[in-house]
């Protein structure tokens, strides 16, 4: 049996994201259930805005072409959604967007498809960024992921994550770390 690779990344530039620190439990629970896991930074992943005439003229961004490569080493998704004004953050659209287009020679959606992604929010607020969650929920189920049903968001984040990062809520931590380890679990169920 190969170990599965699951790719993590949180739709937030910001430094000390609550998403991303959420984000970290899901990596440590698909860790732990044996995947492999590279978590990485969007915002080390600079890409203009979505532009068709952009695209027209000069095919895709160098940083798109080498994110999509990057997703198709992995079998699995893990991302952190941040919630902003009841949908999911411009960074995350962008990134999706720019790797749903299809270059010559390429299958469409080539990046997205066959993976299984597992979904977690954070929110200062009382909803936990939980409407993000059915937005990015929709916009994979489009592209061809499996979206699975566990998911799991952390209310008043702010006041449950401690100064290294971690949720110190033991109810919350393991519903996070559980989204992780089930997307270890499904893709090693699910593996030739």
């Amino acid at each position: 049996m190969t170990t599965p690779r699951i790719l993590a990344f949180a739709g937030s530039a910001r430094k000390d994201s609550l998403n991303k620190q959420v984000l970290a439990a899901a990596v440590e629970g698909a860790r732990r259930a044996g995947a492999e896991v590279t978590l990485v930074d969007l915002r080390d992943w600079p890409m203009p805005l979505y532009d068709g005439d952009l695209e027209a003229a000069q095919g895709l961004p160098e940083t798109a072409r080498r994110f999509k490569a990057l997703m198709k080493q992995h079998d699995g998704l893990l991302l952190g959604c941040p919630e902003y004004n009841t949908s999911i953050t411009p960074l995350l659209k962008n990134t999706l967007d720019w790797c749903s287009r299809t270059e010559a020679g390429e299958r469409p959606l080539a990046c997205f498809e066959g993976k299984v992604a597992g979904l977690v929010s954070a929110s200062p607020g009382p909803f936990g960024g939980v409407r993000s969650l059915m937005v990015v929920r929709l916009m994979l189920a489009n592209t061809r992921v499996l979206v699975l049903p566990e998911q799991a968001s952390v209310p008043k984040a702010d006041q449950v994550l401690d100064a290294t990062g971690r949720i110190t809520d033991d109810r919350l931590r393991t519903a996070v770390e559980n989204v992780g380890a089930r997307v270890a679990a499904v893709l090693i169920r699910l593996a030739p």
